[in-house]
Order: C-alpha cells, then structure tokens, then sequence
C-alpha cells in the first residue's frame, strides 16, 4: 500500500499558513506570510529530494494547488513536480487547466483517498492544504510526517492538527539546520 508523506514547514506553535509569501493565504486576517524566508538554507532544500523521489503523487486542496499551479504551471522546465499525478480535493472546482496532469476529486474524499493508497505506485506526496490535512489526519490516513520546525512562534494561523485529535508520532529522524530549522520526520506510533 502507497503511503501519504505530509511534508510542512511548520512554527513551534503548529502554524503552517501561508510560509512562502506575504500573500499566499491571507485568511483570517493572516498578517505574517513569508515566514519562512528568513531562515532558507540549502539544506532545507536537500530534504525535498528523498522525498520527491520516493513520490509519484502530490495531493492537495485546491487552495494550496492554485498557488502551486500558478507558480509551475507556466514555467514546467522548473515544476518540481513536473511528471507526478496531481489530486486535487475540492467541491467548487470544475476545471484542472490551471497545472498540467491534475485530477479533481470532488466525492466522498475519505473513500476516494483510501482508493488512491490502495492504487500501485509510489508514495503520495502533501504539503499546505490544512483543511484537507485535518480530514486525512481526523481519519488516520497520514503515514510519515516530514516537518521543518521554524524557531518561531506566530500565535495566529492555520496548524496542521485539527483540534481535538490524539496523534501519538514516533521520531524516526532529527537534524538540527544551520539557521536554527529542525528536521523532524514522524510516523504514526
């Protein structure tokens, strides 16, 4: 069975809303995008790789798949996720023109993601997409968590674990970065 690797740059406080970009997600009033910026080094980077290439697969909500979309799709020698199969998980989208190999699915997104998993191919790779992240999470379909963990606390934003669940995680490796990021990987315990 494929596993689902949720892969997030994430505060000390559980926020991963909008890291990229001051107006990448502006919901609720979200006033401190671009977090992340100013402790980018390499070796952030170099985590991407393992990962993707262990990943046929990226499955997003289609917020987080227009702001992806937007960026590759018109310039794919530079997608990073040129060649994989794009899900995207929305009710209200009715075309995938926006990135190129995308596939809507609009159902019963529990079933239609256990269906995904049970499906041959390599692993299934998440990253932003919180509403998405906390059904999946809510129903125990994440197998690995590969976290970078800013020094930061913003006290504000959408997290990656909804409310009210209990997930037990098992440390499987940790590497502290030079601009004070930690490398977290977790699975289910």
């Amino acid at each position: 069975m494929r596993k689902i690797i949720v892969h997030e740059f994430i505060t000390l406080d559980g926020v991963i809303q909008a890291p990229g970009s001051p107006t990448e997600d502006t919901d609720g009033g979200f006033a401190h995008g671009g977090w992340t910026l100013p402790y980018w080094h390499d070796d952030i980077g170099a985590h991407f790789g393992p990962i993707m290439a262990e990943a046929d697969t990226l499955l997003l909500g289609r917020k987080t798949w227009k702001i992806h979309g937007d960026a590759f799709e018109p310039n794919p020698a530079e997608d990073p996720f040129a060649g994989m199969k794009k899900y995207v998980v929305s009710s209200t989208l009715k075309s995938v023109e926006g990135w190129r190999d995308s596939i809507i699915i609009s159902g019963n997104v529990v079933e239609e993601v256990r269906k995904l998993k049970s499906q041959a191919g390599k692993n299934i790779m998440m990253d932003g997409s919180s509403a998405l992240m906390h059904t999946l999470i809510e129903n125990d379909l994440v197998d690995e968590y590969a976290l970078h963990v800013y020094p930061l606390v913003l006290g504000t934003g959408k997290r990656l674990f909804p409310d009210g669940k209990h997930v037990s995680l098992k440390l499987i490796e940790s590497s502290a970065l030079p601009t004070g990021v930690v490398y977290q990987q977790y699975q289910p315990a």
